[in-house]
């Protein structure tokens, strides 16, 4: 929620709410992964959160929000088996991105991000070949309630506080859909209560995408996450038009400053104004900035020189397979 940066499910479906459709991280080609590494739903502690009731409308509104056509519909009606199978066998891996203080470049908290681990060899698929698919036929929603319940697992049996430190937080990207979904509060607290996780450890984040679909919507959830005693983050902020306007109604803690201002941030002198006033926007509102896509050590100089708080992308840490240490 990237190799530069990840959003949790990868950029694909970025951006149609679920999470970060273009995936940071490039994939390869063909990566395998043992069995242990997946999540198996089955399996006591690991399984997915309740399903709440999702009839005929709620999957017609998704495929709506997706805005995906009949013949993009063919083309990806073969993901539709393949996606009920990886949700009943847990064949979905998480991957984890650490995402560093560049004040003092100690570990803030990881991104969990989303691959497919598809056919007998396991190997990885990226989130931008198959989130389009899940939101098309309704099932972005029960793949929220798998990675927040898988994250909550790790943080409860985790309880991390003895290093000298905070114990690590991991961020989860949610999309459109569990963002109006009026149970995803209650199936979230729930959640965290049954792993025993603390909920100061967990990161939501919400991309424009997502807010754009219901202002209003986003902006209790934002609050109500919050009250809970999460942490809200604004995903890809600055990739859509008017973004402004969501920093004064939506209750955040931290901004995720677009990849598309950070990747030339060297060369660019638009890039470097809009990030420089952001960091003072975001700040003057006494909240902090994580920049993704950082992929150079000249990047990562800039952004120290410009007051932003935090950096993630492959010159910080790639995404790795399997539970961190927290």
């Amino acid at each position: 929620m990237p190799s530069c940066s990840e959003g949790l499910h990868g950029a694909a479906a970025r951006r149609s709410g679920c999470g970060s459709v273009e995936d940071h991280a490039q994939l390869p080609s063909s990566s395998t992964i043992p069995a242990s590494h997946r999540l198996r739903l089955h399996e006591p502690g690991a399984d997915a959160w309740p399903r709440p009731a999702q009839g005929p409308i709620v999957a017609r509104r998704a495929r709506r929000e997706a805005g995906i056509s009949s013949a993009a519909g063919l083309r990806r009606r073969p993901w539709l088996a393949r996606l009920r199978r990886a949700l009943a066998l847990g064949d979905f891996v998480l991957h984890y991105q650490p995402i560093v203080s560049l004040r003092d470049g100690r570990l803030s908290h990881y991104e969990a991000l989303l691959r497919l681990a598809d056919g007998p060899g396991g190997k990885l698929v990226a989130p931008g070949r198959f989130l389009p698919a899940a939101e098309h036929y309704g099932l972005i929603g029960e793949i929220d309630r798998m990675v927040l319940g898988r994250v909550a697992a790790l943080l409860g049996s985790s309880p991390g506080g003895d290093r000298g430190g905070p114990a690590p937080a991991v961020a989860v990207n949610v999309s459109a859909l569990s963002v109006t979904d009026p149970g995803m509060l209650e199936l979230l607290e729930r959640g965290l209560s049954r792993h025993g996780a603390d909920p100061r450890r967990l990161v939501v984040e919400v991309t424009e995408t997502a807010a754009i679909s219901d202002l209003e919507a986003a902006a209790a959830f934002c609050a109500g996450v919050r009250e809970l005693g999460c942490a809200v983050a604004l995903d890809d902020f600055g990739a859509g038009f008017g973004s402004f306007q969501y920093l004064k109604h939506l209750p955040f803690d931290y901004l995720k400053i677009d990849g598309g201002f950070i990747r030339h941030l060297t060369a660019s002198h638009t890039d470097q104004l809009i990030v420089k006033a952001l960091v003072g926007v975001v700040h003057g509102m006494g909240r902090r900035t994580i920049a993704e896509f950082v992929g150079d050590a000249a990047t990562l100089s800039l952004l120290r020189d410009y007051g932003v708080d935090y950096a993630q992308g492959y010159e910080v840490g790639r995404p790795r397979p399997g539970a961190p240490a927290l």
